[in-house]
């Protein structure tokens, strides 16, 4: 039995290749047509505006979460401020019942009047 060669060794140098390139190129057998390609192309676009839409619902909903924070915030600043308020008018009283200047004061014994 006597063996022969079928294919020749060609080098790469000799035809012009050079490090990782490729030498095959790849054929796609699906061919798509223009109707093909502007479905996909809608697809896509439909794909994005709902991702789009998504992010942009996360964003109101956080603009949503915010105001409701801020309207606590100023709701309890009020409320803050009405107990200042109310403590410092407690507090004057209390302090000005026990004063020195208070205590020696006396009831009146009689009140008079005027009439308009």
């Amino acid at each position: 039995m006597y063996y022969q060669r079928t294919q020749n060794f060609s080098s790469r140098r000799q035809q012009n290749w050079s490090r990782n390139q490729n030498t095959v190129a790849f054929v796609s057998a699906i061919k798509l047509g223009p109707v093909t390609h502007t479905v996909l192309v809608a697809l896509m676009i439909t794909v994005l505006g709902l991702i789009y839409l998504t992010q942009a619902t996360r964003a109101t909903s956080y603009d949503y979460e915010t105001q409701k924070i801020d309207s606590q915030i100023a709701e309890l600043n009020t409320q803050k401020s009405d107990l200042q308020i109310e403590n410092a008018r407690l507090t004057a009283l209390q302090t000005v019942k026990n004063s020195s200047v208070a205590s020696t004061m006396v009831a009146p014994t009689s009140t008079n009047y005027v009439a308009q």
